[in-house]
């Protein structure tokens, strides 16, 4: 087996001791001889708009369907720096192109069928062939070309890169790799090609091996979780879960008043005074990033936002320190857009440093002429707790004072991610949690990537930032982080995000142990005791 260099620990060992401070001396991975028929309760800041795992792309999409279905590997506890087995063993090849899956016991689906390595084929091409959001993962990164994905035996299948890519094994734990019952799936709609009209049955029923089934699910206000009777890890505690769409304060009241177990998105101020009696408050720093983005297309831009005089105005204007104010104690301002927690990061770039004569400068020099630019932001979701609204208010004030006119435009999650991803909006404020833990997830953030045509901006625009993620994509052991560090440096002086934070994470329980946090996924809910 082959694993990446780790310069993940810092995340590694916080979250290992808020686990042992949340957990106690008990086991998570303990089997109970019973389960409580009492429900656990978990307040949570929703961003959900399906829980199909071909289609499903934001954080909580992931407690969701980490809870429904099983995947290949997966890491245990917030310990991400070293893939295990869940569905499958795994061993890498020698040049790092080529990971074996072997199944790994016995599973079986809520239906009580086997899950067997033409499931977990089919899924994966179901992934590919849908091409939805998280179709890039099974995706070569210098060609966008579907990774090649063969079943070898009855036991083993492969997975093939073009090109030596040692995050395979990191890869796989995505709850957007999910394994799918591929025989229940084929008789409502599903299927390995765009045609696929399976999510509709999927957001009323699961279909997956893993220790829950969904009960009920409505996207805006709650999901509803009972056990699954067939699967055949340990025995969760809780025979049912509410998952629960809760702004901030009302978790906050909630937790307090015992109406919930566990509250996931409270800020520095919300959780002072809260721990007292049974409440309990973990701290660590987020591995979600805030970021803002500045749209290059033309048609989109204004002619404004795609200046290059204009996004240095931008990226010297911003005072990062009361963004950081903002997210609270343990929070950090990343120098690129790879998270502090992980291999490749930037403590700091100068490009990204608050310098209001400077930006008053570039600006001067940008041909701007006072043009109003809209700034949008998400009105019901937030950074780990932290009100993008108060960050938009923030933003707004720091480009005003550097002669920017800001006219700020909230919208509702779903319909900015809409607009956002089909390129739409001219600037604004959003957040990327990790989908792997390797800088390589990252590079959606460049010209003419994923992320980087959301905000209009193509390969064309920018080849000396194409040319250094080439060089990362290309670098191999030591070399990694040196070619990741010069990639983010060439994107932070030519490139249309600007990094803002890292907030601190705060996990609130009233009860509750086992709340063990993961980058990935955000809490495995049947590990809450």
């Amino acid at each position: 087996m082959t694993h990446l260099p780790a310069r993940i620990t810092a995340l590694t060992a916080t979250a290992a001791a808020v686990a042992l401070i949340m957990s106690g001396c008990s086991s998570s991975g303990s089997s109970t001889s019973t389960t409580s028929n009492k429900s656990l309760v978990v307040d949570n800041t929703f961003d959900l708009k399906t829980s199909d795992p071909a289609r499903a792309f934001e954080l909580t999409g992931s407690i969701v369907d980490k809870a429904l279905y099983e995947t290949a590997l997966t890491f245990e506890g917030s310990d991400v720096t070293k893939p295990v087995p869940q569905l499958t063993t795994y061993a890498m090849s020698p040049d790092n192109k080529t990971i074996t899956l072997t199944l790994n016991g016995k599973h079986e689906f809520s239906s009580g069928n086997p899950v067997t390595i033409d499931d977990i084929v089919w899924s994966y091409k179901r992934v590919q062939g849908i091409a939805g959001n998280p179709s890039f993962l099974l995706s070569d990164l210098s060609t966008g070309k579907p990774f090649a994905i063969t079943k070898t035996s009855d036991t083993t299948m492969t997975i093939t890169d073009t090109a030596a890519n040692p995050a395979l094994p990191y890869i796989l734990p995505n709850p957007s790799l999910g394994v799918l019952d591929e025989k229940t799936l084929e008789k409502h709609g599903g299927s390995i090609e765009k045609t696929d009209s399976a999510e509709s049955y999927l957001n009323a029923t699961s279909a997956g091996s893993g220790p829950y089934e969904l009960s009920s699910y409505n996207a805006t206000s709650q999901v509803v979780f009972k056990l699954n009777p067939h699967y055949v890890g340990p025995k969760p505690a809780y025979s049912r879960i509410v998952l629960k769409n809760v702004t901030g304060p009302s978790q906050k009241i909630d937790v307090q008043g015992g109406q919930a177990q566990v509250a996931l998105n409270l800020n520095s101020q919300q959780v002072t005074g809260l721990a007292s009696g049974s409440v309990a408050v973990a701290k660590t720093t987020s591995a979600n990033l805030g970021y803002m983005w500045l749209n290059q297309n033309p048609t989109v831009s204004g002619g404004v936002t795609n200046q290059p005089g204009f996004v240095k105005a931008v990226r010297h204007a911003i005072d990062y320190s009361a963004i950081q104010k903002l997210a609270g104690s343990g929070s950090t301002q990343p120098g690129g857009i790879v998270p502090s927690q992980f291999l490749g990061s930037l403590a700091s770039d100068s490009a990204n440093s608050t310098d209001v004569a400077a930006a008053k400068s570039d600006l001067s020099g940008s041909g701007y002429k006072g043009q109003t630019v809209t700034l949008s932001y998400p009105t019901d979701a937030t950074l780990d707790g932290v009100s993008f609204a108060d960050m938009a208010q923030s933003v707004q004030s720091n480009l005003q004072a550097a002669g920017i006119t800001v006219k700020l435009n909230g919208l509702p999650i779903a319909t900015l991610l809409d607009s956002f991803r089909a390129g739409k909006l001219q600037a604004g404020l959003m957040y990327w949690g990790p989908d792997f833990p390797d800088p390589s997830d990252y590079l959606t953030f460049s010209p003419g990537e994923g992320l980087g045509l959301r905000a209009g901006w193509t390969s064309a625009m920018s080849p000396e930032v194409t040319k250094a993620k080439d060089a990362a994509i290309a670098a191999q052991g030591d070399a990694r982080a040196a070619a990741y560090q010069a990639w983010q440096k060439a994107a932070n002086a030519d490139g249309a995000f600007v990094p803002l934070v890292q907030a601190a994470k705060y996990v609130v329980t009233n009860g509750a142990t086992g709340v063990t946090p993961n980058a990935i996924w955000t809490l495995d809910l049947a590990k809450v005791k």
